[in-house]
This record gives C-alpha cells, structure tokens and sequence, in this order.
C-alpha cells in the first residue's frame, strides 16, 4: 500500500512505471489473511491496467502486457499482482513468442487532414499567437520538431510545470514557465492571445486559474495524445488527438513555403514588443543585508551547475522558484511531481536519476518540511554510492502551507517546522553536510558540494523565513489576476 502515492505521482504525470507486489496465497484471498491488501482493488482509480495473476502460466503474458500498456499512447503506472504460491511455481515460457492479447485497449489516432489544415489556417490569421508546450512534448520525443515549429513561425512559447526542459529555456523565444506560479509576461501573454496551440498539456487548473477565462480571447489548439483529456476541463475551438510527433512533423512540411502566412508574421514585432513592456512588472528580490534569499540560493545553483546535470524537486516554494530560475534546456532534465504534488518526491527521484547517470550530477532542491518526509533514503543513497545534492531551502515552515495561511486567512496554523542537525544527519549516514547562513557563503559551499563525487551531500540554507513565492493566482482567480510582488510590498 505504500506504493499507491508513487503510483497516483506516475498516473498524473505520465510516467511508465510497472509495480510487481506479492500477495498471499491464492487460497487465502478474500480472507483477511495476515497482511492481506486488495491492491488491485486500491490502485485501480491510479493505474492504466493492472491485474492479479493466479496461474504461474500466465505470469510471462501479464507482464509483457504490463509493459506494453505502460509504455503506449499515454504513459503510465500498471501493476501486477502475483499471489505467493504463483511465485512459488514454477512454469515453462517463451518470452518473445508470448501474445498480447488486450481487445480493450486501444491507440487509434483520429486526427485528419482537415484538422491539419483548419490549423494551417488559424496560423495564417494569428497576429498574437502563443504555444503552450506540456509534458506531453517530452514523452512523445517531439521537442524537436516543436522547437522548429515555434522557429518558423516566430512564436512566443511558454511550458508548464511538467513540460520544462521541453523547449529551450536561453532560446529567445521562450517566455517562461505559466500558471498559478508563471511568470507574469507568459500568463499575460497567454490571457491576450488570439491564437494558443495548447501541446501536450491536460490543462489543469494550476494551468488554467478560472477556466472560463483561461485564454478567453484566443481560438486554442488543444493537440493530445489522451482523448481523455481534450475538452475536459476548457472548452477549445480545435481539439486534435493524436501523437504529437506524428502532426508537427506533418506541419512542417506543409510550411516549407511561408509565402501564406506573410501578413501573420508581420504582426510579430509587434506582439513582441507588447510582451517585453509586461516584463517591466518584475521587482528585483532586494532583502536587507544579512538574509539569505532564497531566489539568489536557487539561482547560484544553477549558475554553477554542469550543464549537462539534472535537477529534482520537492513540493512546495522551493519547487515554484526553482521552477521560474533553472532554466534548463534540455528534456527530462527537470523532475518534478506535478499532478500530485508529493511532498517527500524529490530525493527518492534523485536517487533513481543518479543511478541512471552515475556520472552526471544530480541536485534536489528541496524544502525542510518535505526533504522530512523521506530523509531515511540517505541510507540508500550510502548504500549504493549516490552523490546526489540535497540543497535544503530551510526556512523553518511548510512554506507553501504558511504562504497560503498568511494571505488567505491572516492566521498561520501548524506550519511551523522544527529540523534537525542536517550536517550531523548527513555525517551519522556517511555523507558531507555544510550550513549557508549569509549570502557571502553561497558560491563557495556550492562550488565544494558539486565537487564531491563519492558520497550524498546536504547544504542548509538557512534562508529568509517568510519569503513569498510571486507571481501568485489565489483560489478562484483568473490568471491575469495573479498578484505580484509589487503589489504586495
């Protein structure tokens, strides 16, 4: 049962993940035995298929199926079960010549060609075009053709939580990350567009603010690989399913000639313009001297990291500013939980990236109350040799929680944080722990925690307590409603 977050994370997200549990035997199913768990029956609402295997026979075939559906169309978790006397047994099979046999499950593409041509024509008419680049662009490998698309067209792209990394964070033509947290420009932007092609992306409501003025000016382009979700949650002009890949490639080589679509590009300096005089809304973060920042942490780590390393997070501020400053550049180089927003996700992701690339550096920013919720991995990560960076944003509260009590309700309740000795936890499981209490101190002890390479290292950054996470959309408001620092000073 402790899998089932993990699960509900990779459902929401779009993770492959196959789980295999034990059960008891199959003679003691639907008996309360010692330490039974319906698990098929619990993971079932996070789970695209899962199953309880009750003959060792069938065993080779629900786990090529199981692999299969987690790994087409959409991604996701599948679990199977395999009761103790089925794991016991023993069975002859061939792997390679066992079927599929899933009659239910299907991946069919219903896109037309008409549908690439109303989009064609939509291009042709835009004169302040967005495109909203999701998750969905880095599961389908599509970033490259997406990136060219955007190219051609001149058009401004902003990516969601899920889909950083997707579109190049240094390419001029990126405005940032969007949503409740965006930056102000990419929300503004979004709210005036009159064309949005919205890819990859579910369009949830840390997406969307109030739906029925998301993007209310625009004609939106919702392309998708999961039928589930288009008009789901916004109502939109053009829905096309189908693999994302697939149509932007198909795109391209209808626009290989942009004579058509002259007059739309003409409109392009223009838009840009109106979109740089938005920019103008940042305040620079100025804390009085001897408070330790933590946006200036965040963007010094990633000043000094490799450009070949990878980041995970936690949930909370830290995830949101981290979100906003590391701009990296390439796909599946930012981790994060988005859909659930699991608290304690960051380090056990670090841990799974870093053996992935043992030799690339790994970095979880992390906040004190959720690098709380799994700091026991760091037995783990001893174990196994892990150097991962754990950069603790410690600002003595459930930040996020704290946030939302001050300015909702002007009470905070039970957000306060007590933490241990993160250098002595560090040292009691083999690794190496600095503090950082003033700015000063920053570079340095970064520097020092990237050049290890044989053992996990924490830094605690004992940051400002109260800092806000800014741009913020309260509950209920439109994402032209969100509220800047300059409006709350």
């Amino acid at each position: 049962t402790n899998l089932v977050t993990g699960l509900a994370d990779a459902y929401y997200d779009s993770i492959p993940v196959v789980a295999i549990t034990g059960n008891v035997p199959s003679g003691l199913l639907g008996n309360d035995a010692f330490q039974e768990a319906d698990i098929v029956g619990i993971t079932r609402p996070v789970t695209k298929h899962n199953i309880i295997v009750r003959r060792a026979e069938d065993l080779a075939q629900a786990v090529k199926e199981a692999f299969h559906v987690a790994t087409t169309g959409r991604p996701g978790p599948v679990l199977v079960d395999v009761p103790k006397d089925v794991l016991l047994a023993s069975a002859e099979f061939n792997y390679e010549q066992t079927e599929i046999d899933l009659p239910g499950y299907q991946n069919e593409e219903t896109y037309t060609e008409a549908d690439i041509e109303q989009i064609l024509t939509l291009l042709k008419e835009a004169k302040q075009p967005v495109l909203l680049s999701g998750g969905g662009v880095i599961n389908a490998g599509a970033h490259a053709e997406v990136t060219a698309f955007a190219e051609r067209f001149n058009m401004p792209v902003s990516c969601s939580l899920m889909g950083l990394g997707g579109f190049p964070a240094t390419h001029p033509l990126y405005m940032g990350f969007c949503g409740m947290h965006g930056q102000y420009w990419a929300n503004i932007a979004i709210a005036n567009a009159d064309l949005l092609l919205v890819v990859g992306n579910r369009l949830g409501d840390r997406q969307t603010g109030k739906t029925d003025r998301f993007a209310r000016n625009a004609k939106i382009v919702h392309i998708d690989l999961d039928p589930s979700t288009l008009q789901k949650n916004v109502e939109t002009f053009l829905p096309v399913q189908g693999e994302i890949k697939s149509i932007f490639t198909q795109l391209l080589a209808k626009t290989e000639d942009m004579a058509p679509f002259s007059e739309s590009l003409n409109s392009r300096p223009q838009w840009f313009e109106t979109i740089d005089s938005w920019k103008t809304r940042r305040k620079p973060e100025i804390f009085p001297d001897g408070f330790l920042s933590p946006q200036h942490v965040i963007e010094r780590l990633f000043h000094w990291m490799p450009e070949d390393g990878f980041v995970t997070t936690e949930v909370g501020q830290h995830q949101m500013w981290a979100a906003q400053r590391f701009n990296l550049s390439r796909p599946r180089s930012f981790i994060s939980s988005g859909g659930l927003g699991t608290m304690g996700f960051g380090f056990p992701a670090a841990l799974g990236v870093q053996a992935a690339f043992p030799d690339k550096t790994v970095l979880d920013i992390a906040g004190d109350g959720s690098f709380q919720m799994t700091l026991q991995e760091l037995a783990t990560a001893r174990d196994h040799e892990l150097a991962v960076k754990i950069a603790i944003i410690n600002n003595g509260y459930l930040g996020m929680v704290r946030q939302w009590q001050d300015k909702t309700w002007d009470r905070p309740s039970q957000s306060r944080m007590t933490s241990p000795d993160y250098t002595k936890l560090a040292e009691a499981y083999g690794g190496v722990g600095f503090v950082v209490n003033h700015p000063d101190e920053v570079d340095e002890v970064i520097r020092k925690a990237y050049a290890i390479t044989d053992r996990p290292v924490i830094i605690d950054f004992r940051v400002k307590e109260k800092a806000d996470v800014y741009p913020w959309v309260p509950a209920g408001g439109a994402n032209e409603d969100m509220l800047t620092e300059d409006q709350n000073s």
